[in-house]
């Protein structure tokens, strides 16, 4: 199975298809706030691995039911729940995957294929199921849990191996030691202006607001971006900083996702000012 993931992150021949299906689904969900909604910045937290819990969870609870008898009405509601639910669950995967990057687009790709057989598949079994094929039902319901079972495999390797869509700042967390470090007299920061410092050869970036200073780690949770090299704006009030990579844009006050794709707030240190010396620490 590792050779196989190996040969599918280096296929360039599926860029051909990813290329063109990333450049239809950013034409299609072109307006900033259905993105920001798919990826998950209302929530912190990319949404879709939370709307795939409901179909793989009632496609699993069908399989379970489908070995007891008399359950057949059961059955067929919870694989009409699984099938409907993949939908939406299917928009914020297509979503999250056109701002991956190439190698992981193309597991991507692979994933939402057989997750797009799973579903098809549970589909003629929901159409067998009403029209009374209750075996035939069954059996196609079997072959789409394998099918979702594979793609979900791939969905792991993708998120745990590649790192799509995890925070990818996190563990640059871990590196900085316990206790205070110090950052420089206060006297010399600039009043809105982002500056690049280093604690434990970690890189963080500093903005001072009035007396406030917003003391964040540099690297963007998206795909690595350096956030010392972005822009400030000013969104709904709040002093934000814009990814040069791919837009990311994060609260200097807080931490909080404002736009995707990133669906992960930035961690933000804690600061306190010592005979005029500021220092951050681990939060």
């Amino acid at each position: 199975m590792r050779e196989l993931l190996t040969k599918i992150e280096q296929n360039t021949r599926l860029d051909r298809v990813g290329d063109r299906l990333q450049r239809a689904v950013q034409g299609t969900l072109r307006p900033q706030r259905v993105r920001d909604f798919l990826h998950g910045v209302w929530l912190g937290h990319p949404l879709h691995p939370a709307l795939v819990q409901v179909p793989v969870g009632a496609w699993i609870s069908a399989a379970v039911v489908d070995l007891m008898p008399g359950q057949r009405r059961a059955a067929t509601a919870l694989v009409g729940v699984g099938t409907a639910s993949a939908l939406p669950a299917v928009l914020a995967g297509l979503n999250d995957w056109a701002a991956l990057s190439r190698d992981q687009r193309r597991i991507g790709l692979v994933h939402a294929a057989a997750n797009s057989v799973a579903l098809s598949l549970y589909a003629g079994s929901l159409t067998a199921r009403l029209n009374g094929r209750h075996n035939m039902g069954r059996a196609l319901a079997y072959l789409g849990l394998s099918a979702a079972s594979a793609g979900a495999y791939l969905g792991g390797h993708l998120a745990y191996k590649q790192g799509a869509q995890v925070s990818q700042s996190i563990s640059e967390l871990h590196l900085v030691s316990e206790g205070w470090h110090p950052l420089g007299d206060m006297s010399s920061l600039p009043q809105r202006q982002l500056l690049t410092r280093e604690i434990d050869n970690v890189s963080v970036i500093l903005y001072r607001h009035g007396d406030d200073v917003t003391v964040m780690l540099e690297r963007c949770p998206h795909q690595s971006g350096p956030l010392g090299e972005g822009e400030v704006q000013e969104i709904d009030g709040h002093a934000c900083v814009v990814c040069p990579w791919h837009g990311s844009t994060f609260r200097l006050n807080g931490g909080e996702v404002v736009h995707g794709p990133s669906g992960n707030d930035q961690v933000v240190l804690p600061t306190r000012v010592v005979n005029g010396r500021l220092e951050a620490r681990l939060p």
